[in-house]
């Protein structure tokens, strides 16, 4: 059965794609997920999250310090910066610019995780590095927005704050006091999380690209380019300089794909939560789409070329 389990969780990509593209021709297969459903999928993926985490996943910052740090400031640099440019670039309606910078401004999410393991990449700096950007987006997502978005539309960095202590630190401070408390429990409910956490997102994505279906049809072209630029330079950029810096094909690896994937599930949710227009959210459902397709060629390139 876990096999079963393994095989949905590595099918991510392609059960997210074919959703998506279902979610185009006929919007009512899945736009009934949406409202609360999403926040609560989202927390759901938290919860998921911190319950294959232990007190001593923590203590690998005390291990490796400049990895992590490495790895969170490209996270809240490159992608913010290049989010702000490529929106700018392509002339994006101000929706789509601003979804765009906020999809970039969100921390790595648990797809990394997924795709560093496939890849045989340091799984064990993917997962710290998801936690502690995740746990950093807490203010650097909305203070990154409120410095970068100006130019389009008022942030309201404090509902940002907000919503992501409601949605993430909340959630995976849970799971990592369940998995501590009762891991006997937890025990029998993680062979089910990366499963859950797959289906889930895909039920996210699919639900905002339904609601979003006609101006995506009629309108999508420039921002389906602009990001799979923001995608494909993440990966690159993370990779060249973190390369550079440690010289480690490994490590270089796991940055790059924590760069280069983004937690796409939370910028829908602060979309949704912070601005009027719907469509700030289309960005990033789009970007779950398209970095999961770049995370599978990641792995295809990658996972035989040693470490």
């Amino acid at each position: 059965m876990h096999s079963v389990f393994e095989r949905i969780t590595a099918a991510f990509p392609w059960i997210v794609s074919i959703a998506s593209a279902l979610a185009l021709w006929h919007p009512p297969l899945f736009v009934w997920f949406q409202g609360n459903l999403i926040t609560l999928g989202l927390g759901g993926i938290m919860l998921g999250m911190g319950l294959t985490l232990q007190w001593s996943d923590f203590k690998q910052v005390a291990k490796t310090p400049r990895w992590i740090l490495t790895g969170i400031v490209l996270q809240f640099t490159i992608m913010p910066l290049l989010g702000w440019a490529l929106g700018y670039l392509f002339q994006l309606p101000t929706f789509f610019a601003v979804g765009l910078i906020l999809v970039a401004c969100c921390p790595g999410g648990t797809a990394s995780n997924v795709i560093a393991y496939l890849a045989r990449a340091h799984v064990a700096l993917s997962v710290c590095m998801t936690t502690f950007s995740t746990l950093g987006a807490i203010v650097l997502t909305p203070l990154m927005m409120g410095q970068l978005s100006g130019s389009y539309v008022e942030v309201d960095a404090m509902g940002l704050f907000y919503s992501s202590l409601k949605v993430v630190l909340f959630p995976v401070a849970l799971g990592v006091v369940l998995n501590r408390w009762l891991p006997q429990k937890t025990a029998k409910i993680l062979p089910y999380a990366p499963m859950t956490a797959v289906l889930l997102i895909t039920l996210i994505v699919a639900s905002i690209i339904g609601q979003g279906r006609d101006i995506i049809l009629n309108s999508g072209f420039r921002l389906l380019l602009a990001l799979m630029s923001l995608h494909l330079l993440g990966f690159v950029w993370g990779f060249l300089i973190s390369y550079v810096a440690f010289k480690n094909k490994a490590v270089a690896k796991t940055i790059s794909i924590e760069v280069g994937m983004q937690n796409s599930g939370l910028g829908v949710v602060l979309a949704q939560e912070n601005f009027a227009n719907p469509m700030t959210a289309i960005p990033a459902a789009i970007s779950s789409l398209i970095h999961s397709l770049y995370g599978s060629f990641f792995v295809f390139f990658f996972k035989d070329r040693g470490k």
